[in-house]
């Protein structure tokens, strides 16, 4: 129950955490940003400091014992003397029972009990591997859906607030209803069968992870890969009715669709130069070369203020794929001689305002309707897709196209692998906790709790050196590939927990901390009490 309101308590935290610091960052404007990271660092920053306080206050509510010796550093002299002294004196039924004579029985059968539960330990990184990657791997899937739920926008990284409240649901759903009902079926009785199949869940969930990959693949834009680039060109001029031709028609011939055209098979060994000839029966015609290299997409865009008859044509290095935070990008390309403003429908608010002549890619942090003052045309931003807006010597929006197609499917999906993994936690996790401090020797708890939080790290260590090597170019081959890690790991785990044997209350207590030498004093402890574990070995 301990471990139980310990794990409540640190995901109530992270509850509030994962669900406020992003409404911080994004929704409040500080230092001329249009978001306020330092705000969002600085509230969990002062609210640790607090914490602090309260945890120095409470101090003298507490009993504490002085530490007597170093624990650590008598388990590495005892193992030392037991490897140096394994070929010496009469065979024995354990190495370390060659330091019994030095260093004690009790201290002896301590380091045996702590190297049992350091052998189950050897398998947990893994799991830590995969269950890091809500922050990462599954908030990257979140970046590529669609949060919109009718009433509401859910940001990519809120997605990661559905874990501990999950949490917060399961424990006692857990302790009082699912746990009872199998022990009735005498089912996961124990800490080490509970683990084992929160092990499996993780790698279900890391499978339905995988397959939703697979669809999510299916909408992403189409980049320009090795010995290819991509061009689209836009013609935001009114009367002229330009149509295109390049040298060597490297290009096809092109007229313009609304004022646009792309052409995303270009074929370029390494870079290479082509010339664009723009070619108007009303207005001047134009040339303009444009050096183009492999994996590159550009853009090309013709443009006249109405105050001049002089027609201009300028090229930009293009991109065309999805913002990394899931943000829409806007591209304003105007012939319009005044600053273009983006006005919010919902609320009437000046979003961002564009000088004429700017043609640099922003990003809309309000999803929804805008317009611009000088038109009346309705365009609508959604997560994830990259938009250019025309605008011709009026001032009016000649066409709205999108480059880069909207996030489709909804982020809801995401709780299906979400509520899988959870599960897995809540058996793996917070029985892990108990199981390591029941498990650990009473002189070794302290350090059997840090090697299981040591885990963790080398979880996070080991997917950094899984991802570092870019083995797939797919995250749904990644998912794949962190699924039947997670199963070989936990066949391992089981195979181990299948041979390991449990200390009891009783098993913890043989010994004494004088270690006498002979059997008739060892019956005696500190205090004088009978030792019942020797009464019942003898």
């Amino acid at each position: 129950m301990f471990f139980s309101l310990f794990y409540f308590a640190i995901n109530s935290g992270s509850l509030i955490s994962t669900f406020v610091t992003p409404i911080l960052r994004n929704d409040v404007h500080c230092f001329d940003n249009t978001s306020c990271f330092p705000l969002a660092f600085a509230v969990p920053g002062i609210l640790m400091v607090i914490s602090i306080f309260i945890f120095v206050f409470g101090k003298p509510l507490y009993k504490m014992k002085q530490p007597k010796g170093n624990v650590f550093l008598n388990v590495i002299k005892c193992m030392s003397y037991a490897v140096v002294n394994r070929k010496k004196g009469p065979k024995v039924d354990h190495w370390l029972d060659r330091s019994e004579e030095k260093y004690g029985t009790r201290l002896v059968t301590d380091i045996k009990s702590f190297m049992k539960v350091l052998v189950i330990f050897l398998p947990l990184p893994i799991f830590w591997a995969l269950y890091d990657q809500q922050g990462s791997g599954w908030t990257f899937q979140a970046v590529r859906m669609d949060g919109n739920i009718g009433f509401y926008t859910i940001l990519p990284d809120q997605m990661q607030v559905i874990n501990p409240l999950l949490i917060l649901a399961f424990i006692p759903l857990f302790s009082y209803g699912v746990y009872p009902l199998l022990a009735k079926c005498n089912l996961l009785t124990t800490p080490l069968q509970k683990m084992v199949c929160g092990g499996f869940l993780a790698a279900i969930a890391f499978a339905v992870s995988a397959c939703l990959s697979i669809f999510l693949e299916a909408t992403y834009p189409v980049l320009p890969e090795k010995g290819e680039a991509q061009v689209r060109i836009y013609d935001t001029t009114n009367a002229c009715n330009y149509y295109f031709t390049t040298d060597d028609n490297i290009v096809p011939d092109g007229v313009f669709d609304d004022g646009y055209f792309e052409y995303k098979d270009i074929h370029i060994d390494s870079e290479k130069e082509i010339t664009f000839h723009f070619n108007s029966a009303t207005c001047e015609n134009k040339s303009l070369p444009v050096t183009m290299e492999e994996e590159a997409a550009y853009g090309i865009y013709l443009y006249k203020y109405s105050t001049s008859n002089t027609v201009f044509v300028e090229y930009y290095q293009d991109d065309v794929n999805k913002s990394t935070d899931g943000y829409p990008l806007v591209r304003t390309l105007s012939s319009y001689n005044q600053p273009i403003t983006y006005i919010n429908s919902k609320d009437q608010s000046n979003v961002v305002e564009i000088e004429a002549g700017n043609s640099t890619l922003f990003k809309i942090k309000e999803i929804g309707e805008y317009y611009i003052e000088s038109s009346t045309t309705t365009l609508e931003f959604k997560l994830g897709g990259t938009y250019s807006v025309l605008i011709d010597e009026n001032g009016d929006v000649k066409s709205f196209i999108t480059v880069t197609n909207p996030n489709s499917v909804n982020m809801l999906w995401l709780l299906i692998q979400y509520f899988i993994i959870t599960a897995g936690e809540i058996m793996f996790s917070v029985t892990g906790l108990e199981f390591a401090y029941s498990q650990a020797p009473i002189s070794m708890k302290s350090v059997v709790q840090s090697l299981w939080l040591l885990t963790t790290a080398f979880g996070n260590l080991l997917i950094v050196i899984i991802e570092s090597l870019e083995l797939f170019e797919k995250q749904s081959n990644d998912f794949f590939l962190y699924t039947g890690l997670m199963v070989v790991d936990m066949l391992l785990f089981m195979w181990l927990a299948i041979r390991y044997k449990y200390v009891t209350d009783e098993d913890s207590s043989v010994g004494d901390e004088t270690e006498l030498n002979n059997a008739e004093d060892s019956k005696k402890v500190a205090n004088g009490v009978d030792n019942p574990a020797f009464e019942q070995n003898n």
